[in-house]
């Protein structure tokens, strides 16, 4: 299948579930034993990523009798999993409830026991690719890989992959995560392999590795987790990242610097993340209250609001709930012409080799 009809099937499944919307709200009963819990933990939500400051402060307005415990806004996926297991038998403050991860990262927790399903009053309108059947892990949102640009430091934006090899870029590249715990990291990886024609998958982790090993001994690669912070103050110029994080970033730093969000010319990579409540939730009822917030219109239209296609874009655009200032605000739909929505095996073997293979291939130690 090609990359583009992959992105139509896809975005054809997000348009269906049903033609009428879901208007359920959460029930009397979960809303009451979620105040009495009285506390909800969250685990790798920066206020920056996704609109998440406003859709925390949102559910906080909501439910006042409700404390957000935030652990760890930095945190990359793998250190959700692990969190989780290392508080099975902790109901303290550090155990968290909820996650957010990667796509390979739900069908992984599941496995392992770490997950419980609960399916949101929403539930049809989430398309049947991007969520277990049994309601364990579920889609929230999806972006494409993009390179952010510090427009004080770098004269010439580069406009595809094999721009960033080029040595006016010395000391200048840098991926927004660890990638061999990071989503985000190990998704840029296959993004760079998918850039230099692999397959998607193996071939395209194996492939994106040897560009990073090649970007790392050209000079031009920096082993420094890439955020707005590090952006702005010139030791990260060029960042890896998600167009929401870049989009959002930029609109926070607000000029200062200037800056610019590409989308590459190839290896045009969409990726999507996955919700799920813990297994062993200290507040199991607070998080399910937490994920009928996040897939409410309200929640769906928040993460919109921080530049991400939210799981029920296309069923909430074509009942006309979706602003237009909020669709025009995203990058043009032609940036997405091109997206390819990597397979869950594809996701997987991508994973598989670069959190492996990284250190060996790459020899760059990310912090």
């Amino acid at each position: 299948m090609s990359n583009i009809r992959r992105m139509l099937s896809l975005s054809t499944a997000m348009v269906v579930a049903s033609s009428a919307l879901a208007f359920a709200e959460p029930s009397a009963e979960l809303i009451e034993a979620a105040k009495k819990e009285g506390m909800l933990t969250t685990i790798a939500l920066p206020h920056d990523w996704c609109g998440y400051g406003d859709v925390i402060a949102s559910f906080k307005a909501k439910y006042p009798e409700i404390q957000v415990n935030e652990l760890n806004p930095d945190a990359g996926s793998a250190d959700e999993v692990e969190a989780v297991k290392a508080n099975k038998d902790n109901k303290g403050p550090q155990a968290p409830d909820v996650v957010d991860v990667g796509l390979a990262f739900g069908p992984q927790m599941k496995a392992e026991g770490l997950l419980q399903p609960y399916k949101v009053s929403t539930w049809d309108e989430i398309p049947d690719s991007i969520k277990d059947a049994e309601g364990y892990w579920y889609g929230d949102y999806y972006g494409v890989m993009s390179f952010i640009v510090n427009k004080d430091l770098v004269a010439n934006t580069p406009k595809d992959w094999a721009d960033l090899l080029k040595p006016e870029y010395s000391g200048q590249v840098a991926l927004a995560g660890d990638p061999r715990a990071s989503n985000q990291a190990i998704l840029g990886v296959l993004a760079a392999g998918l850039g230099k024609g692999a397959k998607a998958g193996k071939e395209a982790g194996e492939a994106g590795l040897a560009y990073f090993a090649e970007m790392n001994k050209a000079g031009n690669f920096v082993p420094v987790i890439g955020k707005s912070g590090t952006l702005a103050q010139g030791s990260t110029p060029i960042v890896v990242a998600w167009d929401y994080n870049a989009l959002s970033w930029a609109k926070t730093l607000n000029g200062n610097p200037p800056t610019e969000v590409v989308v590459p010319a190839s290896g045009v990579l969409a990726g999507v993340y996955v919700q799920g409540i813990s297994a062993y939730a200290p507040h199991p009822n607070a998080a399910k209250l937490w994920m009928e917030h996040l897939y409410s219109d309200e929640g769906q239209l928040g993460w919109l609001k921080g530049f991400c296609h939210p799981a029920r874009f296309n069923a909430m655009v074509k009942a006309g709930k979706v602003p237009q200032d909020l669709i025009d605000a995203l990058p043009p739909a032609a940036s997405y012409e091109k997206a390819y929505f990597p397979t869950l095996e594809e996701v997987d073997a991508n994973k598989a080799a670069v959190t492996a293979e990284w250190d060996k291939v790459v020899g760059a130690n990310v912090q």
